[in-house]
């Protein structure tokens, strides 16, 4: 084998490389909550969010496949823990909403206390345990 196909293969190896790891980077990074404090705090009314509580808010569209998972996560942590209200808004009919809370992606998770600020802020289909974790303290 020339020397030439050995630096053409090891080119590849390395491109393939690091290519994994920014998908590998990319995966893990989706579905994590964050924290969302510097987001504008909202008028409860505009959005359908409680004043009682805090609400879990999502976006989705009927395109989006895994805004069902979200929808489904959501709808068990919402049962677990009562007092917390679950909103859905569709980024196809509310782009508005979607502009105001710089929503990129779908799905996209947000966490509002009971004043309408943003608390949390999650991308991808967040895992019941984070929401939980995420709720917990501003039910208390």
């Amino acid at each position: 084998m020339s020397s030439s196909w050995i630096l053409v293969v090891a080119v590849l190896i390395g491109a393939f490389g690091l290519a994994f790891v920014i998908g590998r980077l990319l995966t893990l990074r989706a579905g994590l909550i964050k924290g969302a404090a510097d987001y504008p705090r909202m008028d409860p009314d505009e959005l359908g969010l409680s004043r009682t509580g805090p609400t879990v808010l999502h976006f989705s569209a009927d395109w989006c496949g895994p805004c069902a998972g979200v929808r489904r996560v959501v709808d068990q942590v919402c049962a677990d823990l009562p007092g917390v209200a679950h909103v859905e808004v569709d980024l196809d009919a509310n782009p508005e909403a979607a502009r105001k809370l710089s929503v990129l992606s779908l799905p996209t998770t947000f966490i509002f206390d009971s004043d309408g600020q943003a608390r949390y802020r999650a991308s991808g289909v967040p895992t019941a345990a984070d929401l939980r974790a995420a709720l917990e303290p501003l039910l208390a």
